[in-house]
């Protein structure tokens, strides 16, 4: 569920129509509505509400202090992997109880900073990183709290570059390994273990892979309290897929918990979960002008003042993005187009192939599904400053993040 839709041919975020911000701040721009990302939260909390649980929102996802502030406030965490999501998450005064920190390159200054804030885990990927921590926490004089992230070899069935729960992938500590490294941490002076970490991967439309990796680290999570390994907590990391096509069908959080909850039954732990897509990437779209209309031989180029700097999810991972008109016009005709950026690439793109309604230059379209890995891997790439987010509430909307300029661009840059 989302709150963009046509109202009298216009489309709107809620109540705001999307050609007001346009006229407002400019093209292209992000726009993200207040009431998805409140009501997807609600619905995961509500999903989990029989068992003890924690909500910790992906950061990397979207990390715009005002989304961070509004999710925080309404009772989440958040899930961080680097010392800037740290200082985010400082800065939106997020409890230290609810701030869990993976990744696998976790610098020295890093673990510092997140010892000296104080937090709920470190998601720990390697032995190495388990002494590193381990000698850093006892030079601080301080115990630090640690889950071991399990690579439980299966196959999230997604695209490879976001599968994180095989064997060959860089992430977790091999699930036969597993026992040997938590006895090894049991015995460090400096380190607290509180729980066990295991997330296969993103954009999951399947919840078999989910059911085969909670089998194996119940079973695990058994084993290491047989050993006097206490375990609080269960983080089954993120990964819920969306649905970026109108007619694909994804699992809800309600049956997601399901599945869940039926292989947890009789264990008794705190669940921590880490949406970031599923909270996040319905609750934005990238919003473009058109510059150019161009007809090639076999179809139109719909050429738009966005790039693949702005949105680089097609041209990574040839994902697929609804596109639309923002003014409806029922009289249009169709035809098959590629919608393009300016860049100097050819896999600047957000859709191919489409049938899609005549534009022309000037025309608005929205490009859906872009709240999630949308701005957050943005880049400035062809020395494009990178567009303002907005973010809507009701019938009101806000500027939060101001559009980068050629000026700011070059501001840290001398010449020898």
């Amino acid at each position: 569920m989302d709150h963009f839709h046509y109202q009298d041919g216009v489309l709107c975020a809620e109540s705001v129509p999307l050609a007001r911000i346009a006229e407002s701040v400019g093209t292209p721009f992000y726009c993200y509505s207040s009431a998805t990302l409140s009501h997807h939260l609600a619905v995961f909390r509500q999903a989990f509400a029989s068992i003890d649980h924690l909500i910790c929102y992906s950061v990397k996802a979207n990390s715009n202090l005002a989304v961070l502030n509004l999710l925080v406030e309404a009772g989440a965490g958040v899930d961080i992997v680097s010392g800037g999501e740290l200082a985010r998450a400082a800065r939106v005064n997020c409890p230290p109880e609810r701030i869990v920190f993976s990744g696998v390159g976790k610098s020295s200054a890093e673990i510092r900073a997140a010892l000296y804030r104080g937090l709920l885990m470190f998601n720990v990927e390697s032995r190495a990183e388990l002494e590193r921590i381990n000698r850093i926490a006892g030079e601080m004089g301080k115990i630090a709290p640690v889950s071991l992230r399990i690579n439980p070899d299966v196959d999230p069935k997604t695209h490879p570059y976001i599968s994180t729960g095989l064997r060959k992938n860089k992430f977790g500590i091999p699930h036969a390994m597993a026992l040997d490294v938590y006895q090894v941490a049991n015995t460090m002076p400096h380190i607290e273990i509180v729980g066990l970490d295991c997330h296969i991967g993103s954009q999951l439309t399947q919840l078999d892979p989910f059911v085969d990796a909670v089998r194996r680290v119940r079973g695990l999570v058994e084993l290491l309290i047989e050993n006097g390994i206490n375990i609080r907590y269960l983080d089954l990391g993120g990964g819920l897929g969306i649905p970026y096509r109108e007619e694909e069908e994804t699992p809800s959080p309600a049956l997601y918990a399901e599945a869940l909850l039926s292989e947890l039954e009789g264990l008794n732990i705190t669940l921590v979960l880490e949406p970031g897509r599923a909270i996040a990437g319905n609750a934005g779209v990238l919003v473009a002008r058109v510059e150019y209309v161009k007809q090639g031989e076999e179809k139109q180029f719909i050429i738009t003042d966005a790039g693949m700097n702005d949105l680089m999810r097609p041209a990574l991972y040839e994902a697929y993005h609804t596109v639309i008109p923002v003014q409806l016009n029922d009289s249009a005709e169709t035809s098959i187009a590629d919608v393009v950026g300016p860049i100097c690439e050819s896999g600047d793109y957000f859709a191919r192939d489409r049938m899609l309604p005549n534009m022309a230059e000037g025309d608005l379209l929205a490009v859906r599904s872009a709240g999630a890995y949308g701005f957050v891997m943005s880049s400035n790439y062809n020395s494009r400053p990178r567009p303002a987010e907005v973010m809507v509430r009701g019938d009101d909307f806000s500027v939060i993040r101001e559009r980068e300029t050629i000026e700011s661009l070059m501001a840290g840059e001398q010449i020898f």
